[in-house]
Order: structure tokens, then C-alpha cells, then sequence
């Protein structure tokens, strides 16, 4: 009987929920081993975007080279299949300098293309996407993700309920293709992912995880979230409902400054959309196939990381 190699990976991808130690475990090994950090962080794109976003410092990107920052205005979208495009390009470019990629985040979509490769989706017409617009506004996206989870359960099982942007998409492939989002996911990738070694942290405190949640978002506010989501809201690209606008922390901070919420709110609703995402995050962890799942605050997690790079052989430092 003969047996098939599996091919080596070619990078190692370290997901998790928000604040729970992404950063600080990347930063380390990029102090031990020549690698390059990639970005998968769907804010992290943006430009302006800094303080909510939690972006690496200049000091922590000078420690190694960073991906995927910075690439974007905010008026843009960025989806999964760019993501994918840019890291197989990235990867190429970094082994070809004899480094090895990391990469980093917890967009789990793009996670999922990483892994999985991205299949071909009927294009949207602008009368459709337009439609669907305008229900979604009519009727709400909570009642949009219900009509969803008609006809498709399995994508309306993982998308919350008030995730319009890919609430809109799903429903929009449905009456351009009478097929389901879930149908194409389950075809055979067009663009393949990416053989590679996968962590996943999870912290097993989910108190203490609530607690450092709630403790950036207050660092967050203290070094100038605010002001720097008035700037963004006065640039001439500024869309409430872009993708970048849509995400957590921003939401909450526009809804505050445009007078929709009082402080109180803003504070409660932007801590409690942070934790609901780290939810998700680990949800989706949890369902991925040959991810390592370690906790970040295990005394032994650098270590076993460690123990699954040395066979590769990378470059110390």
C-alpha cells in the first residue's frame, strides 16, 4: 500500500477571538524566527482606521515585516477573494526572501477561504443588490436573516442576525442563481487554499476574556476612538454602511456622535458588539477542521507553537 505526502505547509495561521492574544503570541515568535506577519483582519485594511481597529504599533511592525495594513480607504471593500488573492501572492514573495509566513487575525471569512479556496459566485446585478437594499431597510435584517434562514439555514446559522452586509450577499446569490450560498461553499474550490499549520486560541476564562474585552475598549476610548471616528465621518469617502464603517466599535461610535445613542449606550452596546464577535470568532473555530486549539494564557502555548514549527526548520533570529 503506498501512502500520499501531505504537502509541507507553507505557513502558519494563528486565529482567534478579539483581545485574546493574537498579537502578543505572533510578536514572540517573530523575536525567535525570520517570518513576516500577514494580516487577516478585515479593519487592519483601512486606512484612518488605527485606534479601533487595534493596529500594531510602529514599534511592533518594525520588529518584523506586516502585510495587509493600511491598503485600503475606507470607502473601499475588501472581500475574502482579495484576501486570498493578496496572501498566495504574499506568500510567494516571502518564501522567495527565505522567510516564513505568519499570518494573523480573526476575520474567520477569510480564515475560510484560506483554507477551504473560494469557489465562483454568480455576479449581482445593481438592480438586485439595490432591491435587496431596500428590504433590508424596510423590513430590518434581523427579519432579513429570518427570510434567509428559509430557504438557507446552514449560511443563516452562522451569520448574525444583524450582519447585514453578508445577509445581503447570501440572499443576493439566491435570486441571482436560485442556489444557495451553502451549495456553492460546497463545490470544489476555483482558487485552492493554502497548505498550512493552524492555531486557534481560545481562552478557557471566558470571564477574564469579557474583562480585558471590556478593558480595551475603555484603552480604546482613552487614547481617542472618538475623535478618530469624527475624522473618518468628515472625509468625502465616509459611508455609514461601507464595510469598514461596519465594524465593531465604529458602528457604535458613529451611532454615539450622529446623537442615535447617549454615552451609556455607546459604551454598553460597543463592549457587549465586541463580545458577541469574539463569540462568533470562537464559533467558527470551533467548526474548523485541523485547527489546533490552544489557551493563550497556558504557560506552555509558545512552546507547543514552537513544537509544531520545528520540523519545518525555519530561521532563527
Amino acid at each position: 500500500m503506498t501512502s500520499t505526502a501531505l504537502p509541507r505547509p507553507r505557513a502558519l495561521m494563528i486565529a482567534g477571538p478579539t483581545a485574546s492574544g493574537k498579537s502578543a503570541l505572533s510578536l514572540a515568535l517573530a523575536q525567535r524566527y525570520d517570518v513576516e506577519i500577514i494580516s487577516m483582519d478585515s479593519a487592519l485594511v483601512y486606512r484612518g482606521m488605527d485606534i479601533g481597529s487595534a493596529k500594531p504599533s510602529a514599534k511592533e511592525q518594525a520588529l518584523c515585516p506586516h502585510h495587509l495594513i493600511d491598503i485600503c480607504e475606507i470607502g473601499s471593500a475588501y472581500s475574502a477573494a482579495d484576501f486570498l488573492t493578496d496572501t498566495l501572492r504574499l506568500i510567494d514573495e516571502i518564501e522567495s526572501r527565505g522567510r516564513f509566513p505568519l499570518i494573523v487575525g480573526g476575520t474567520m471569512l477569510y480564515a475560510k477561504a484560506l483554507r477551504d479556496g473560494i469557489h465562483d459566485m454568480p455576479s449581482t446585478s445593481p438592480e438586485v443588490r439595490e432591491a435587496v437594499l431596500k428590504d433590508g431597510q424596510e423590513k430590518g435584517w434581523p427579519a432579513m436573516h429570518a427570510e434567509l434562514a428559509t430557504f438557507d439555514p446552514e449560511t443563516a446559522a452562522r451569520l448574525a442576525p444583524n450582519d447585514s452586509q453578508r445577509i445581503a450577499r447570501a440572499i443576493e446569490v439566491y435570486r441571482m442563481s436560485g442556489e444557495t450560498l451553502s451549495a456553492f461553499h460546497k463545490r470544489p474550490a476555483t482558487v485552492p487554499g493554502v497548505a498550512m499549520l493552524a492555531v486557534g486560541l481560545i481562552p478557557s476564562d471566558r470571564k477574564r476574556l469579557h474583562e480585558r474585552i471590556e478593558r480595551r475598549f475603555d484603552q480604546m476610548i482613552e487614547d481617542g476612538l472618538l475623535d478618530e471616528v469624527k475624522t473618518l465621518m468628515a472625509r468625502d469617502d465616509f459611508d455609514p454602511e461601507s464595510p469598514a464603517m461596519r465594524a465593531v466599535g465604529y458602528r457604535q461610535a458613529i451611532q454615539y456622535l450622529q446623537g442615535e445613542v447617549d454615552w451609556e449606550r455607546f459604551h454598553l452596546s460597543g463592549v457587549a458588539a465586541t463580545r458577541q464577535l469574539a463569540k462568533r470568532q470562537m464559533t467558527w473555530m470551533r467548526s474548523m477542521p485541523d485547527l489546533t486549539l490552544m489557551d493563550p494564557e497556558a504557560p506552555d502555548t509558545l512552546a507547543r507553537v514552537e513544537a509544531m514549527l520545528e520540523p519545518l526548520s525555519i530561521p532563527r533570529k
